[in-house]
C-alpha cells in the first residue's frame, strides 16, 4: 500500500497514524482513579428500569462453541427476538453472533425481527492463519447473509512490533465487508497494557473498524473498565481528527447488571448520550442477559423471578 491510507469510512496519512500510536503514554494511576470514581455513581430507581432496558437493547447473544447445532440456533435466536415472552416491553436484543457455517440458520430464524446477525471471522479466536484464509472465511460469513463480521487482530504482529501488518489485514478485511459492520476484537488480555490497548485502538480504528471490541470471551482476563476507558478515550480523539463516530464492544467477565450499569456511567459521563445506543455500544455477554431480565422482573413486581424461568441462549 502507499503512503495515504483509504479505508471505506476515513483517510489518513500513515505517518498520523503513528504520531498517535506513539504518544500512547497513559497516567495509569489517574485512570484508575477517574475509572473507580464512576464506578461509585448511582442512578434512581426509575432510571434503573430505564438503564436496564437499554442494557438488553445492546446485548449480543452469543454462542461459539463445537457442539452449536441448529437447533441450539433456533433457541438462542427466540430467545434474542422475545428475552421474556410475558413482557412485551421489552426490547430484543441487538444481535446474536454464531460461527459462519451457522450464519444461514440464524439469518433464517431472525428474519421479520430487528436482531442482527454477526459471525465471527479471520478463524476466531487465534487468527493465525494466512491472510488469504481470514479473507475467504470473511466472505463466506457475508455472503451466508451476515449483518457483521467480528475479527480478531493479529496480535503476534502486533506483540512484534509490525503495526503496519495489523493495520493492512484490517484494511482488507474491510474492504471485503464494505457496508457491512466491522468489529474488531484487540483482546485486551493479550495485550497487557494500557498503551498496547491504546495503540490497538488506534490502530484498528484508522484502519476503518466500525467497532472496537475488547475481548474474544475465550481468555480467563476478558473486559474491564479500564480498558474500556482507554478504548473511549481513542475512539474520541480518532472522532476529533476525523468526524467518524466509531462504536465499542465489551465482551467477557459481564455477568451482572450492577456491572453492566457501571459500564453505562461511564459512556454516557464520558461520551455522551450519542454512544448510549446499540449502534454505537453493545455488549457481548450472554450470561449477562439473564441476570437484566432478574432485576427488571424484580423492578416491576418485587419479587424475583426463578433462574429457570428464563431460558438460556
Amino acid at each position: 500500500m502507499g503512503n495515504i491510507i483509504n479505508a471505506s469510512n476515513v483517510s489518513m496519512q500513515w505517518s498520523d497514524v503513528l504520531e498517535m500510536i506513539y504518544d500512547s503514554r497513559i497516567d495509569a494511576v489517574g485512570l484508575n482513579e477517574r475509572v473507580n470514581s464512576l464506578a461509585t455513581r448511582s442512578i434512581k430507581k426509575e432510571s434503573k428500569l430505564e438503564a436496564l432496558n437499554m442494557i438488553v437493547s445492546m446485548c449480543d447473544l452469543t454462542t461459539l462453541e463445537g457442539e452449536d447445532t441448529e437447533g441450539k440456533i433456533s433457541q438462542m435466536v427466540a430467545k434474542a427476538i422475545k428475552p421474556n415472552p410475558l413482557d412485551t416491553s421489552i426490547s430484543s436484543v441487538a444481535a446474536v453472533c454464531v460461527y459462519p457455517s451457522l450464519v444461514g440458520t440464524a439469518k433464517e430464524k431472525v428474519k421479520n425481527s430487528d436482531v442482527n446477525v454477526a459471525a465471527v471471522s479471520s478463524y476466531f479466536p487465534s487468527g493465525q492463519v494466512p491472510m488469504e484464509s481470514k479473507l475467504l472465511d470473511t466472505k463466506y460469513a457475508i455472503d451466508s447473509g451476515a449483518d457483521e463480521i467480528d475479527i480478531v487482530i493479529n496480535r503476534k504482529a502486533f506483540l512484534e512490533g509490525d503495526f503496519r501488518k495489523v493495520f493492512d489485514e484490517i484494511v482488507a478485511l474491510k474492504e471485503v465487508c464494505q457496508d457491512v459492520h466491522l468489529k474488531t476484537i484487540l483482546e485486551v488480555g493479550d495485550l497487557k497494557t494500557y498503551e498496547n490497548i491504546r495503540k490497538a485502538s488506534i490502530i484498528s480504528l484508522a484502519a476503518g473498524s466500525d467497532f472496537i471490541k475488547t475481548s474474544t470471551g475465550k481468555l480467563s482476563v476478558g473486559s474491564s473498565r479500564q480498558a474500556c476507558y482507554v478504548m473511549l478515550k481513542s475512539v474520541l480523539d480518532y472522532e476529533m481528527i476525523t468526524g467518524v463516530k466509531a462504536g465499542i464492544k465489551v465482551a467477557g467477565g459481564i455477568r451482572d447488571a450492577k456491572d453492566a450499569i457501571r459500564y453505562l456511567v461511564m459512556i454516557n459521563e464520558e461520551m455522551g448520550s450519542e454512544w448510549l445506543s446499540p449502534d454505537l455500544f453493545r455488549f457481548g455477554a450472554s450470561s449477562l442477559l439473564d441476570d437484566v431480565l432478574k432485576q427488571i422482573k424484580k423492578l416491576k413486581t418485587g419479587a424475583y423471578q426463578a433462574s429457570y424461568y428464563f431460558p438460556r441462549g
